[in-house]
């Protein structure tokens, strides 16, 4: 099971903060840093300038939005990042949500299993440097009423084939990641729960005739090593909150769903309504301590050892790490000891 450090949005760590444990990471031997974007820094640009300052470790978007840009800009932007870092680019694709999709890119966010497909399909041609001519259910290319012209990308990637992770919750799209991704990237993943979650990857991964032989299953994970294991816990409380309660409507958060099929149905809509009423403290406090562990990586060094043994039997390839700390030095103090318990 490789390491690697997810740093999130640029904005909640700036800009040294975010290199320090870059470099901090790469010293160690993760063996990959992830960047997100939501509706405030780009991920791109973030990799961009980690790959001017990195010599090793290997960069990921973890996601690229897919209402945010066009596949073929996508796939220029990976070709571009690819160059950049000779070759170490990973990159990682997700639907968003409706909110931000409708609300922020003005793309209406509708048959989106089709439109994933589609889109993944023109990235993989363009990125085979083929004449990028589509016609799906959602994309078509060239448009077939106009002059636009089927055209091929003009500078090659490093890679002969860029991995492409896909960002998915529910089990029609985590199907669809085993039928046309390399990876996977999920949030609040559980491994007591991976036969259930693996088997839609084996559903997808068979409509396309394929095994899952080489498939990354790479979720990001908040992590507090600490001797104090309620302070670990509620380290990790915001966080859940916030993806649970808060991410998305009440009537369309695909997290909260996620955590029903856990088995916390009643915790579930009570974090939530408790968060969308802006009782934020009550609504972290509401967490039940099982799906803390559930979801999280925190406690004392031999709990975190056990549990990272979980995570490998569970038949994680990369785990994706963030240090639930706002204090730099303590941010690296993490990054160091968990290197040292997943030895």
């Amino acid at each position: 099971m490789r390491l690697g450090i997810h740093i999130g949005y640029w904005g909640l760590l700036d800009a040294a903060a975010q290199l320090e444990l870059t470099l901090e990471a790469e010293r160690l031997g993760y063996d990959s840093v992830w960047t997100a974007e939501a509706y405030g820094s780009d991920a791109a640009t973030i990799l961009g300038w980690l790959a001017a300052q990195t010599s090793r470790i290997k960069l990921g978007a973890a996601v690229f939005q897919i209402p945010g840009r066009s596949a073929a800009m996508t796939a220029m932007t990976a070709m571009t990042l690819d160059n950049l870092s000779g070759g170490r680019f990973r990159l990682g694709l997700g639907a968003s949500g409706p909110q931000v999709a409708e609300g922020w890119h003005g793309q209406r966010y509708g048959r989106m299993l089709a439109r994933t497909r589609d889109y993944v399909a023109i990235v993989r041609k363009a990125l085979a440097r083929e004449r990028v001519v589509h016609d799906g259910e959602a994309i078509q290319l060239p448009l077939p009423d106009g002059p636009g012209k089927a055209l091929r990308l003009t500078v090659a990637p490093v890679q002969e084939r860029i991995p492409i992770y896909l960002a998915a919750i529910g089990p029609r799209n985590t199907a669809l990641a085993g039928e046309i991704a390399d990876g996977w990237l999920p949030t609040l993943f559980s491994p007591e729960h991976v036969a259930q979650l693996r088997a839609n990857l084996e559903e997808g991964a068979a409509r396309a005739g394929r095994s899952l032989e080489g498939f990354d299953i790479a979720p990001s994970v908040q992590v507090f090593i600490d001797d104090d294991l309620d302070a670990a816990r509620d380290r990790m409380r915001p966080f859940i909150a916030l993806y649970v309660g808060g991410m998305g409507s009440r009537r369309q958060n695909f997290y909260n769903r996620l955590i029903q099929r856990y088995g916390f149905e009643d915790a579930a809509r009570e974090i939530q309504d408790l968060y969308l009423d802006r009782k934020y403290a009550e609504a972290a406090a509401a967490i039940p301590v099982e799906l803390i562990d559930m979801v999280s990586l925190c406690g004392p060094r031999d709990r975190v050892r056990e549990r990272l043994q979980v995570y490998r039997d569970a038949g994680v390839g990369t785990l994706m790490v963030t240090p639930a700390a706002v204090d730099g030095q303590e941010r690296v103090r993490q990054l160091r000891e968990l290197a040292e318990l997943a030895a």
